[in-house]
């Protein structure tokens, strides 16, 4: 039996794929979280997701400049970043659909380049936008994509997927009739259907409109607490990630800016305070002398974290000043809209390879 990836290119006679295109995945695939089927599960480690030290370039732009990330098994993960600042090419090296230069990309604690596969079996993913057959009904298009990655199409299985997008009584419609919405639905229907550990949604609220926005979001929501998926959402849509996301990354010219969880990080009792400066270790033993505790960068990064109530910000801001040591930036995070654009304002908008 053949299984098969959704992402890939145009071809006569099919359906205008955009960024999707099928990749054959050998193996065998079973429907745990629909229907009762039975599902080979898989070793479990804290992490689902870990991307260490991950480089691409495209001739002299560095698209990736030694990014780090790491997802939590079960959460729902916003990756964050303005245009040009990596998250297609990192969601392009995780699906290997194209190879970065130097790096490790661990999926459940093992290397996915070892058995790129294995991990594709376990991967659903939507990246810009999904495309179907649009003279076929939303019910034939998933027949068709569940036959392609192998598995016979089961009536209950497919009526479980459709009601779960928001689908119901809808199926038997031609696809041209759909909305973008509806459209985007369809979409995570049939990265759901070959019940995947890890659901990766680029950009999903494109071409939205408000009411679309809110079902995706119940839509992903429920994925996580209803059937316990890992989803990982890449998105510039500041508010949406707020809602729904339990941690999130910010990548900003290839390089990881933040990553952390998204209660703790935007609380006003219990703030985070960045500091950027280019003497790292002179200020992190002032403010660790001053009875501060701060939590080192790491893989060169030049900010400094601190975890303060908002009362203690002047009081912190003073003492670095005190420490009479340059620094080029103070970012309480309260927001994230502020967060974001505090650790990313300097970066042009429309810059590089997305």
């Amino acid at each position: 039996m053949n299984r098969f990836f959704s992402d890939a290119k145009h071809r006569p006679g099919k359906p205008n794929a955009g960024k999707v295109v099928w990749r054959s995945i050998p193996g065998n695939c079973t429907l745990g979280f629909i229907g009762g089927i039975t599902h080979t599960h898989t070793t479990m480690t804290d992490h689902i997701i870990e991307i260490k030290n991950l480089h691409k370039s495209f001739g002299d732009f560095k698209a990736l400049d030694g990014f780090n990330l790491s997802v939590k098994r079960g959460e729902i993960f916003g990756f964050l970043g303005s245009n040009g600042a990596g998250k297609s090419t990192t969601i392009r090296c995780m699906l290997s659909l194209i190879k970065p230069d130097a790096g490790e990309i661990l999926f459940n604690g093992a290397a996915t380049r070892l058995d790129p596969n294995g991990f594709l079996r376990k991967v659903g993913c939507i990246i810009e936008k999904p495309d179907f057959y649009l003279n076929l009904t939303a019910l034939k298009n998933l027949e068709i994509s569940i036959r392609m990655y192998g598995i016979k199409p089961k009536k209950q299985v497919l009526a479980a997927i459709i009601d779960l997008v928001g689908l119901s009584g809808r199926e038997n419609q031609a696809v041209k009739t759909y909305s973008q919405g509806m459209k985007q639905r369809l979409g995570i229907a049939q990265a759901l259907l070959h019940d995947p550990e890890l659901v990766i949604l680029d950009e999903p609220t494109n071409g939205l409109d408000p009411k679309g926005i809110i079902d995706l979001r119940n839509i992903i929501q429920r994925l996580k607490t209803e059937f316990q998926k890992t989803v990982i959402v890449s998105s510039h849509i500041l508010s949406e990630i707020e809602l729904i996301a339990d941690s999130f990354c910010i990548i900003d010219k290839g390089k990881t800016i933040i990553q952390g969880n998204t209660a703790e990080m935007l609380s006003e009792k219990d703030m985070l305070v960045s500091i950027e400066t280019d003497r790292i270790p002179e200020l992190l033993q002032f403010l660790r002398q001053s009875g501060r505790e701060v939590t080192a960068p790491v893989n060169g990064e030049n900010y400094l974290t601190i975890r303060a109530g908002r009362e203690e910000i002047p009081l912190i801001h003073r003492e670095v000043v005190q420490s009479g040591l340059p620094v080029y930036g103070f970012y309480p995070r309260k927001k994230l809209e502020d967060l974001f654009l505090n650790l990313t304002q300097n970066t042009p908008a429309d810059a590089g390879v997305n």
